[in-house]
């Protein structure tokens, strides 16, 4: 499915709802942290399991939870999520030229 048809239906979601009225830039951020917290919730306690299989369907859950909000923030901040990760990727790769960063999970600054 395509991105902006996905951002279409969380909006027109929404919009039925009339939830618009509740969602400012602020709000908007702290519900991204919170369901970003959420999703780490799932490892806590985890130990080294790194195994998702069995928590697959709760990850899959709270990381939807995460993008319907950050689509709800890109479009109260008019920003088309596309075109600012399209942005972000050319930085990083300028950053990260994959020669130096390549099996390397050192920070930019330390290549």
């Amino acid at each position: 499915m395509d991105f902006h048809c996905v951002a279409k239906d969380v909006l027109a979601f929404r919009n039925k709802r009339d939830w618009e009225q509740f969602h400012n830039p602020k709000d908007l951020a702290i519900s991204i942290c919170l369901e970003a917290a959420e999703l780490l919730e799932i490892f806590q306690w985890s130990g080294v399991d790194v195994e998702v299989e069995a928590k697959q369907n709760k990850i899959k859950e709270e990381l939807a939870d995460l993008l319907i909000y950050c689509i709800y923030l890109a479009d109260c901040v008019q920003v088309d999520i596309p075109s600012i990760v399209s942005e972000k990727i050319k930085i990083n790769e300028n950053k990260y030229p994959a020669e130096k960063a390549c099996g390397n999970a050192r920070k930019y600054t330390d290549l």
